[in-house]
């Protein structure tokens, strides 16, 4: 697991700004969604073009928080990385420079429909009655990506919980586009996983002080059981 060290420039620059540290003190599961980022086999099995080793540690908090979710009457969202031809050569800046050499066609492979690089792991509880959304682009919400917004605001969601891989490139990425469309967002510490510390760590600072409240499993789901209606009391 990442060992987590937010720097406390970033507590003391979130405490000067708003006067506390998290902005957020409660939670309407019923407008919340959890975005599971990329859990797939691209980024999770051994031996695969974009395997972080760490995301495969993170699975029982994300099914934790997903069972938490879902309790307290909220959404649970699967995103998934994908390249199509279209997208392809919409993007074609970022797989034409950034993801070229050997490595690049392996990615673009593995993240193709039908693929197993494609699929969730299936470490990961998803169940039917959850949403699976494909993305195109680094953030589920940037322009173009995704039909994610247009879902989440349909059902009359504010609210989103990140979760997934890798913290600093799609997580962090979905969570910064996610606050400027208005939705409050929260970040899930020790759901997240990137390839190293320092760079996992970087984005819970940056997060913390301008784009999301930053929280622990631990924190998040007490935040959502303060909110669960037990099952006897529901069916009254």
């Amino acid at each position: 697991m990442h060992k987590i060290a937010i720097p406390s420039y970033a507590v003391e620059r979130a405490l000067s700004r708003r006067g506390k540290l998290h902005p957020f003190d409660d939670i309407d599961p019923a407008r919340t969604a959890l975005v599971v980022v990329d859990l797939q086999n691209g980024f999770m099995a051994p031996g695969q073009p974009a395997e972080i080793a760490q995301a495969r540690e993170i699975v029982p908090a994300v099914n934790r928080l997903a069972r938490a979710t879902r309790a307290a009457g909220g959404s649970v969202v699967w995103i998934q990385n994908t390249v199509t031809p279209e997208s392809e050569q919409s993007w074609s800046v970022w797989l034409g420079n950034f993801a070229d050499a050997e490595w690049g066609p392996r990615m673009r492979q593995a993240f193709t429909p039908g693929d197993f690089g494609h699929a969730l792991s299936q470490s990961l509880e998803a169940l039917a009655g959850d949403l699976t959304v494909r993305k195109t682009r680094f953030s589920a919400l940037v322009q173009g990506s995704s039909e994610l917004d247009a879902i989440l605001k349909a059902r009359g969601i504010d609210t989103l919980i990140i979760v997934g891989t890798a913290t600093n490139v799609c997580c962090e990425s979905t969570a910064r586009d996610a606050m400027m469309l208005n939705y409050k967002v929260f970040f899930v510490a020790d759901a997240n996983a990137c390839r190293t510390d320092e760079e996992h760590n970087a984005t819970l600072a940056i997060l913390m002080v301008m784009f999301a409240d930053v929280r622990s499993t631990d924190e998040m789901v007490a935040l959502l059981q303060k909110q669960t209606i037990p099952a006897a009391n529901a069916a009254e």
